[in-house]
């Protein structure tokens, strides 16, 4: 059955009026989920019983099943849900200076293959609905609310490909940016693509003012078709086009994700090519230290090695930064909680 959560508040208003229900009947409901954050229709005490019950008759409410959760000795929480057809997904919650933020899955499993992501190790079996992603912030917000704290921030950089599953991950976001959901403000949103140009460039026109990651690790083609094969569908000098479109439409700030990878990415030469790469956007660079997969052979370098990396391209005029690592003690790579479950479970996908 469909999860109400699938419905943006437009879309809410729209089921009400079907309904034959007065106009406020759509945006009550919308105030009993996001508001209140009701786990049931049974707590929507100002609905009338017959609207209650028309709703279990055509909606549930959330859709996922937490199956596992791990705490990091810095805060960093995973959780690992199942969803209503038994496929598994994670989300983290990450604890900042400037406020809590989720990192969201937008797949099930993931089609990129991208050589040192443990996310693609397991090949995508659907997408997930607007539903399902709203559903991960909502179980992770009801964990906070018992502390009296509140989601801040988005990012769309969990299992998948954001814009493999475009239509469901906008859905998703307007209803969580909507000031009658849960009102996050579009400048605290991220979704960070491996590069689906034509996507980038309808996210180009759409406005939004959510913020644009990029992951890209690798500063010239033949490196990044060894890494990521959707550098072959659409290599740099298309990728780089898009986002120079994007930014001259929207005004917003670009942010590169570039894991360091040792002996991989990181040598001096590597800097100095992705300097020349992103001279003249109006962006700046993530490094981030790699997370472990038991899968491949890909090692982290270590800080003072990123240190290097990182003055190099501040000497070449980019701004960079060196990401906190978060949840290093417990399963950090992006997918590997879930990889684990289904290797305890004996599945395969």
């Amino acid at each position: 059955m469909q999860s109400i959560y699938d419905l943006n508040y437009d879309q809410m208003q729209e089921f009400a009026q079907s309904c034959g229900w007065k106009s406020f009947r759509g945006h009550q409901i919308f105030q009993w989920l996001y508001r209140q954050r009701a786990a049931s229709f049974d707590e929507m005490s100002n609905l009338s019983k017959e609207t209650r019950e028309l709703l279990k008759e055509n909606f549930i409410i959330d859709p996922l099943k937490l199956v596992r959760k791990q705490v990091a000795g810095d805060g960093t929480t995973k959780f690992l849900f199942q969803t209503e057809d038994g496929a598994l997904l994670e989300s983290v919650l990450m604890h900042f200076d400037y406020g809590k933020s989720i990192c969201v899955s937008s797949q099930v499993g993931c089609n990129m293959g991208c050589a040192f992501c443990a996310s693609g190790l397991t090949k995508k079996k659907r997408n997930l609905t607007s539903g399902e992603m709203v559903a991960q912030f909502m179980n992770v917000q009801r964990e906070l609310d018992k502390t009296g704290e509140r989601l801040s921030h988005i990012v769309v950089m969990g299992t998948g490909e954001p814009f493999d599953n475009y239509d469901n991950v906008m859905n998703f976001l307007e209803t969580l940016n909507h000031d009658r959901g849960m009102g996050i403000g579009a400048r605290h949103i991220t979704i960070s693509t491996c590069g689906i140009v034509p996507k980038i460039r309808e996210f180009a026109d759409a406005h939004t003012q959510y913020n644009l990651a990029i992951s890209l690790h690798a500063p010239n083609n033949e490196l990044r078709d060894q890494l990521m094969p959707v550098n072959h569908a659409y290599p740099l000098e298309e990728l780089m086009d898009a986002l120079k479109e994007y930014s001259e439409k929207n005004n917003r700030r670009l942010t590169f994700e570039y894991i360091l990878l040792k002996g991989v990415n990181d040598s001096k030469a590597h800097a100095k090519q992705l300097a020349r790469l992103l001279r003249g956007y109006n962006a700046y660079v993530n490094l981030i230290p790699y997370n472990s997969v038991d899968e491949n052979a890909f090692r982290s370098v270590s800080r003072e090695e990123a240190m290097v990396f990182y003055d190099l391209l501040m000497k070449e005029g980019i701004r960079c930064t060196i990401r906190k690592e978060h949840g290093t003690d417990i399963d950090a790579a992006c997918g590997q909680l879930r990889i684990k479950e289904l290797k305890k479970r004996g599945e395969t996908e």
